[in-house]
């Protein structure tokens, strides 16, 4: 296909974007960011059989699991009758690196070519892709997509330790649609409130802080892997879920660490290779924002008691020397072995590896470092799962009952 619709100004105002449903608690933060500069978003939540079904039609069997579903949820909603093809429009994210999501728009058009040619299909990124596009990101508006990460980090971390301690069941989601809510107009306004780090983290904490918890010593378990999978209900099958349901608490990165990683991968290449450009430059000053901001947060963090601090970007780095080079950055590359160490190193040592089958650079650096990482700690009891379309839940779950049978031993 050498001509795609493009996504014109006009369509600024006349065009629904519909956005996969990756960070259900991040995106609807990162939309109202969006919102304030006149689009119109929506967060899909089609996640029945017939998205995997609409996938399976539209890409070929090289593509992996996230490719498969991002493109058979829109698909599937697009079917539905919902959407009038006219006004709509299609959101996709593009790290830009080496991994073959920074393709899967190229697959996407193609999938909605045959039918709904019209409707284009705008690039989320960060590294210059898709320069012919009218949906712009402003400065401020990156500013403030930072930002609705940290808050979005630390929503998903007090929701997932309160509602697995909660005594009321429901406090906790109730805690987390009002501060949703709350960030979301913050965002939609024009002033700068959402600078305020240390008062709405702060006032977040606190309201975590008023759920009563039971004291019951439930088994941590880690989440780690490939971002869609790691983050996606869709995706990995309703893990946290899944994992309350079986009294334990599940443990998640922050997003944080994956944008500071790619930010590090930028400079830290230019480094390796003798190949310093003003573009690794500038990362460098954003990542240096980013660890700052990081740190401000992780000291507020540590004046509350109803979480762990996110892990410190540096130890992270620091961590990752002693099992991979830093140099390995294809998939999440040398996060996945740095935050399985950091978890295990704070006591988190059950930690399930979620990634796409086929995904050949996640397998090297979860299942192929999971040696190197029970070596030096022989507690760490680790378990990678497969999400496929092939992969049944039922498998799935029985693999995870079964390292959650070793870790009650």
């Amino acid at each position: 296909m050498s001509e795609y619709a493009k996504f014109t100004e006009d369509m600024i105002k006349t065009h629904t974007i519909l956005v996969p449903d990756m960070l259900p608690i991040h995106f609807r933060l990162i939309i109202s960011i969006f919102e304030a500069e006149g689009y119109k978003m929506e967060l899909l939540q089609n996640r029945s059989r017939s998205v995997i079904d609409e996938g399976l039609k539209n890409v070929h069997n090289d593509a992996c699991y996230p490719a498969l579903l991002v493109i058979g949820q829109f698909m599937d909603a697009l079917k539905s009758g919902k959407y009038d093809p006219d006004k709509t429009a299609l959101m996709i994210t593009q790290t830009g690196g080496g991994c073959r999501a920074s393709n899967y728009i190229h697959l996407l058009r193609k999938a909605i070519d045959k039918n709904y040619p019209q409707i284009p299909v705008v690039s989320l990124n960060f590294s210059g892709l898709e320069k012919d596009s009218s949906f712009k990101i402003t400065p401020v508006m990156f500013l403030k997509m930072f930002y609705a990460v940290l808050y979005g980090d630390l929503l998903m971390t007090c929701y997932n330790k309160c509602r697995a301690y909660e005594i009321n069941k429901g406090q906790s989601e109730k805690v987390l649609n009002k501060w949703q809510k709350r960030l979301g107009n913050m965002f939609l306004k024009k002033s700068n409130f959402y600078l305020k780090l240390d008062r709405i983290s702060n006032d977040i904490l606190n309201d975590f802080e008023e759920i009563s918890l039971s004291s019951e010593k439930k088994i941590r378990v880690g989440i780690v892997g490939e971002i869609y999978v790691k983050y996606s209900p869709l995706a990995n099958n309703h893990l946290e879920d899944f994992l309350i349901s079986e009294g334990c608490e599940p443990v998640v990165p922050s997003l944080l660490e994956f944008v500071m990683y790619c930010a590090a991968g930028t400079f830290n290449d230019a480094k390796i290779y003798d190949n310093s450009t003003t573009q690794s430059h500038i990362y460098k000053l954003g990542y240096d924002l980013m660890y700052h901001q990081q740190k401000k947060l992780i000291s507020i963090m540590k004046k509350h008691k109803v979480v762990e601090p996110f892990h410190d970007f540096e130890h992270l780095r620091k961590l990752a020397d002693k099992y991979i080079n830093q140099g390995v950055v294809m998939g999440e590359g040398w996060l996945i072995p740095a935050e399985m160490a950091a978890l295990v190193q704070s006591g988190v040592e059950n930690i399930i590896c979620t990634q796409p089958f086929g995904c050949l650079p996640n397998h090297i650096v979860a299942k192929g470092m999971s040696r190197a990482i029970k070596k030096y700690n022989p507690d760490a009891n680790i378990v990678a799962i497969d999400y496929d379309a092939g992969a049944t839940r039922v498998n799935q779950e029985n693999r995870i009952k079964l390292m959650l049978a070793n870790a009650r031993r």
